[in-house]
């Protein structure tokens, strides 16, 4: 099974590596980490770079693609060359799903028309504008098409389509094997939950 990931100027690390570390696990599992050009890609904070093995269009018909978000997608929403193999990829995938502001580049690829869908909880505006109706789920299932919320959902994203894919006992294997057992130190993960001053730091930032 082959595995697209999109890798962009100014990605999100997590929103690529957190599915991956799950998705790398599944039997058979072939993932590519691709970009406009192979070679070195820089992560939104430029301190870390991650190496495309080769072109987004070398990987014309994988079963799963999955888009990470981060600042770099506002520069995608315009660039047909990738929107076009997104929307040629969704015609065959099995799955296409996206994490955080990937979901953007869905919605700018016209694969969101209508569907429920969800992002990082400050762009569910622009996420509406590109065609998708906004949910605040953590994960959002539409037929073959799955998107999670910001950044570390893409984790529970992934285990979910690792149930979809291998069933329910290679997740669940996959979750222990990285030993994922959220107990986070404060309970402020989403706007709803978060202090004001805490929402507003995020918001200024």
């Amino acid at each position: 099974m082959e595995i697209a990931i999109p890798l962009f100027d100014r990605f999100t690390a997590l929103d690529a590596v957190g599915p991956y570390q799950v998705l790398s696990g599944l039997p058979g599992a072939r993932v590519r980490f691709l970009a406009a050009e192979g070679g070195p890609v820089q992560s939104d904070n430029r301190m870390l770079t991650m190496v495309a093995e080769g072109r987004w269009e070398d990987s014309p018909q994988p079963e799963v693609l999955v888009v990470p978000g981060g600042p770099g997608t506002r520069d995608l929403l315009g660039d047909e060359r990738l929107l076009a193999w997104v929307r040629s990829v969704h015609e065959t995938s099995r799955y296409t799903t996206s994490v955080c502001t990937g979901s953007l580049v869905l919605g700018a690829a016209g694969i969101l028309d209508g569907v429920d869908a969800t992002t990082h909880w400050m762009e569910m505006d622009l996420l509406r504008s590109l065609g998708a109706a906004p949910a605040s789920e953590r994960v959002v299932e539409r037929g073959k098409v799955i998107t999670a919320a910001g950044v570390s959902a893409g984790i529970d994203m992934a285990l979910r389509l690792a149930e979809l894919i291998a069933g329910p006992v290679v997740a669940q294997a996959l979750q222990l094997a990285i030993e994922y057992d959220p107990q986070p130190p404060f309970d402020s993960g989403s706007p709803e939950k978060a202090p004001r001053e805490v929402v507003d730091l995020v918001r200024a930032w």
